[in-house]
């Protein structure tokens, strides 16, 4: 058994939330928010705020735990010395067979599909399955073999995806005129629960910070970084996220962003500086999926190997546990993720090809799941603070309940968006797979400790 060296700053770490959480969605969540609205941009700063309470105070509350450990695994290492072995086992579990490797294989998807947009190649699902799957598995070679590199992706697309964003965001504020847009405030939208039903969707927009803990016993200062890159980043993506809204919907104007859907975007561009930049937005969006990608990966192939440190926990503990001396990364992690990625690469395919999911994927629910399982170490963080009589009151108390109610809010939004019974169903069964998961890990669990 072997430690990786630290090798990543702080700037990684808050480019590694922020990337992650920032893919392709916020630009093409607009229109669904003033849709959900009523055309109303005031309830839709209202609805992003509520979306972000899950990260920004889910951020607050875990940065508690991190400044407390910097050993591998990160939200599993949380649960262990705090929660207990078997909560680890289960999150360490949930995390390697579901909850990663379904968002991998979606994000891998979406790169697939915006890269047969930009060079105009036929969208069919086989053509967006056959770039995705190059693509994840690009990211998982240059990961797992020459780890900076991927640290300088992220830093780097992080960058680049942050550009557009904010040039909408500051000529929305100049060319448009966002004072009347935010005092439009429909009293039928705002008395109504339609808009409530937007809540959840967005949410997903902000998945991805808890994946930075994954990398924390590869960070510099873990103990200091972390907690910082887990309270800024989450309030520089809403930041972001507002003023893109505003701004798009300002400059484009909400009548005309809901008239054109997703083709908003294009439609901003080419108004501000012609269909060349307009391309050039469709690049940035490549790039910004990659990103996310890119991000997610490098916090996937850790997990396995965080997981083999604890005895009895996983399978083959032995050989995930070995770092690669050369690469200075534990190459039989990453291979032992990329393999159940591909698994769930077939799975993904049969749901898209059959129509399975309408209007939903394979990591919905999976992401749902998870919010709900976070809420276990705010409840933790609650009682101990509780107990103890901690100063630390904001982080310590009001954080974890406004993050449990943040997570509530996505689980409830999961729901909401089941258009009919037979969708429903399907959520259900889906949920019920990541619960067997997590049974069968403490079956294994219990059985490798009687031995041991």
């Amino acid at each position: 058994m072997s430690k990786s060296k630290e090798k990543y700053g702080l700037f990684t770490a808050i480019a590694m939330i922020v990337g992650v959480c920032i893919g392709s969605g916020i630009f093409f969540k607009s229109d669904n928010i003033l849709s959900a609205t009523g055309g109303s941009i005031s309830l839709g700063v209202i609805v992003f705020a509520l979306a972000a309470i899950s990260i920004v105070f889910g951020g607050l509350t875990i940065s508690l735990l991190a400044q407390s450990t910097d050993k591998p695994g990160g939200v599993i290492t949380y649960a262990e010395e705090f929660c207990g072995k078997k909560t680890a086992c289960v999150f360490g579990w949930f995390q390697i067979f579901v909850y990663f490797p379904t968002i991998t294989v979606i994000i891998s998807w979406a790169v697939g599909i915006y890269t047969c947009i930009l060079f105009n190649i036929n969208l069919t699902l086989l053509n967006q399955m056959l770039i995705g799957l190059v693509a994840g598995f690009a990211c998982f070679l240059y990961n797992a073999l020459y780890s900076r590199f991927g640290g300088l992706i992220q830093r780097v697309s992080t960058i680049i995806k942050l550009i557009p964003l904010l040039l909408f965001a500051v000529c929305g504020m100049i060319f448009g005129d966002p004072i009347a847009g935010l005092k439009n405030m429909p009293v039928q939208e705002a008395t109504g629960a339609l808009w409530i039903s937007a809540v959840g969707p967005i949410a997903y927009s902000f998945d991805g910070w808890i994946i930075s803990t994954g990398i924390s016993h590869e960070i510099r200062k873990s103990k200091k970084n972390l907690p910082i890159a887990l309270i800024v980043a989450p309030l520089i993506v809403l930041a972001v996220y507002v003023l893109y809204f505003v701004g798009i919907t300002s400059y484009a104007g909400a009548d005309n962003v809901l008239a054109l859907g997703d083709g908003h975007v294009t439609f901003a561009a080419t108004q501000l500086l012609g269909s060349f930049f307009a391309k050039v937005v469709t690049v940035v969006v490549v790039i910004s999926v990659f990103g996310t990608l890119n991000g997610v990966i490098l916090g996937y192939i850790r997990i396995p190997y965080s997981l083999s440190l604890r005895i009895g926990m996983v399978p083959f503990e032995n050989k995930l546990s070995k770092i690669n001396e050369k690469a200075d990364m534990p190459l039989n992690s990453a291979i032992f993720a990329a393999v159940i990625c591909a698994f769930w690469w077939v799975i993904h395919f049969i749901m898209q090809n059959f129509n399975l999911l309408p209007n939903s994927d394979i990591s919905e629910i999976s992401i749902a799941v998870s919010y709900g399982m976070y809420a276990v170490l705010y409840i933790k963080v609650l009682k101990m603070n509780l107990t103890n009589h901690s100063k630390n009151y904001l982080r310590g108390v009001i954080s974890p309940v406004l993050a449990c109610v943040g997570s509530a809010f996505i689980l409830y939004g999961t729901v909401a968006t089941a258009g009919s019974a037979r969708d429903l169903l399907i959520k259900v069964i889906c949920a019920m797979i990541c619960v067997a998961v997590m049974l069968v890990s403490l079956m294994y669990y219990s059985k490798k400790v009687k031995t041991i």
